[in-house]
């Protein structure tokens, strides 16, 4: 759909709305609008080779026993809140 039809698709049903709707609405945009925040730095991209290389890196720390089991992950998210 062009942008132009579904501006005017929102503009039609914009009046449609009560305050607290718009209010609702207005924060959704805004909460759009702030990922998109051109001030972070977006991920480097990386090269297959340095993929495969994070991969066989954590694969020997999974090998040497550094990682949580499941039940020991709930915990810790647990915590977060």
């Amino acid at each position: 759909m062009p942008t132009i039809s579904l501006d005017n698709e929102i503009k039609k049903y914009l009046p449609q709305l009560d305050s607290d709707e718009k209010q609702s609405l207005l924060f959704v945009i805004k909460s759009f609008l702030k990922k998109k925040d051109h001030t972070t730095p977006k991920p480097q991209r990386h090269s297959i080779e340095q993929y495969n290389k994070e991969l066989d890196e954590a694969m020997a720390r999974m090998d040497a026993g550094e990682f949580y089991t499941h039940e020991e992950a709930e915990k810790i998210a647990k915590t977060w809140f």
